[in-house]
């Protein structure tokens, strides 16, 4: 540390190089702290796209810069959890702002090797990351959260516009995709908003990122094998998974110069507000599907019902910045229990846009050669005759009371429900 930061409190600050984390550093140091920025490579950026990062920070006035490569922890303790419960929020979004808890973890770590007075993050006001970002803190350290552009919205109401403004008084340029959007993207793809996308119109082919248009695609069909052990992902095309991060970087080129995995999604936020985002996750959407196809052949129903409930619960927490609510651990518990079957390869398919479950590989499939739906069956027309009378019973003699009118009203609420039912 330079002479001139003798004294003052260190705070380590998350660091990505945006324009956000940018105005940070040198706000920070106004108001007398010195600066220990991290970057945390949750997105696979390559050698020089990671100095990039370094010098501009040491350029803003940080007095020291880390780089965390969290691809593996990443990997463990979301992509795994969360393909193997397979639910997205709200029944669409597949939760790509999940590799904020081990950003924060990182940053504490630092934050305790260094003797930091504070930590930083760079999450406005409005939207969900500040409660991910401080609640994680929260669970993790004691350690006082400092939040610059919160502080600056209290004296703004265009806080990107005066972030703009005040690093352009500085000497500093802002990315011009950075002037249109904010992009959030790591290894399991990337949230774009702002611009028409805020303004509820169709995203400009500016706003992709990992999947290209339709007029790119290749001739040609991809087919992708991916296999499974005990519902975690072990191989694609045969070749062992031995680094999570490269395996999911694989799956997001090759499926996304196909066009699979964008979507546009308005969902409920943390903070009470409507958001709009486009996002892309090709290597998700793939390790989604393939898992499904081969869940559906080797778990059985009441298993697959309760655990759509966990996952549910699991995916709820994630989303809502409780990654370090101690029931997350539970429902992980429950929902890797019902994996012990899930074992096989299975092929995904596409020529562009969507893709398909084409094909699946399992000795642990819940069939056999003397029961084939609609086909053949090891029972007799007459068991199955006895079988949905004794089923249906309770049904049927609901119904029946219903039909006849027992009450006031009744005869209305039948003929309302054969309406419903025509």
């Amino acid at each position: 540390m330079s002479d001139n930061n003798q004294g003052k409190p260190l705070v380590v600050l998350a660091f990505s190089g945006g324009l956000d984390t940018s105005f940070c550093v040198p706000y920070l140091i106004e108001k007398g702290y010195a600066v220990h920025t991290v970057f945390v490579n949750t997105g696979g950026m390559d050698e020089a796209e990671q100095d990039a990062i370094r010098e501009r920070a040491l350029a803003l006035g940080a007095v020291g810069h880390d780089a965390v490569d969290a691809g593996s922890a990443l990997w463990s303790s979301f992509v795994i959890p969360f393909v193997q419960g397979g639910a997205r929020y709200q029944n669409r979004y597949p939760l790509l702002c999940s590799d904020r808890y081990v950003i924060v973890e990182a940053m504490v770590a630092k934050a305790h090797q260094l003797g930091a007075a504070a930590v930083a993050h760079g999450c406005t006001a409005m939207g969900n990351d500040q409660f991910r970002f401080d609640q994680s803190v929260r669970c993790l350290t004691d350690l006082p959260i400092l939040a610059p552009i919160r502080d600056i919205q209290a004296i703004t109401k265009t806080p990107r516009k005066y972030e703009m403004e005040d690093l352009a008084k500085r000497g500093f340029e802002v990315d011009a995709s950075a002037k249109r959007y904010t992009i959030n993207e790591n290894v399991l793809g990337v949230t774009v908003s702002g611009s028409e996308i805020d303004e509820l119109g169709a995203p400009d082919d500016a706003s992709r990122k990992l999947t290209r248009p339709r007029a790119e695609w290749p001739a040609e069909p991809l087919r992708v094998a991916i296999a499974f052990e005990k519902g975690v992902p072990v191989a694609i095309d045969g070749e062992p998974i031995t680094d999570g991060k490269a395996a999911l970087a694989s799956l997001n080129d090759a499926f996304g110069a196909y066009g699979v995995g964008r979507g546009i999604y308005t969902g409920d936020t943390i903070v009470g507000l409507k958001g709009r985002i486009v996002y892309e996750c090709p290597g998700i959407e793939a390790l989604l599907l393939a898992h499904k196809a081969l869940e559906e052949l080797t778990v059985t129903k009441h298993q697959n019902d309760f655990k759509a409930v966990a996952a549910t619960k699991w995916t709820e927490l994630v989303f809502g910045g409780l990654f370090f609510e101690p029931l997350r651990a539970d429902l992980e518990a429950l929902i890797s229990s019902t994996q012990r079957n899930v074992s096989g390869t299975v092929v995904v398919e596409t020529s562009g846009g969507a893709a398909l479950a084409v094909s699946v590989e399992t000795s642990n499939a819940l069939m056999d050669d003397a029961n084939v739906y609609a086909q053949s069956a090891s029972w007799s027309a007459q068991d199955a005759e006895g079988f949905i009378k004794i089923a249906g019973n309770a049904s049927a003699l609901g119904a029946s009371v219903l039909k006849k009118g027992t009450g006031a009203g009744s005869e209305i609420a039948f003929k309302q429900a054969e309406q419903v039912t025509a």
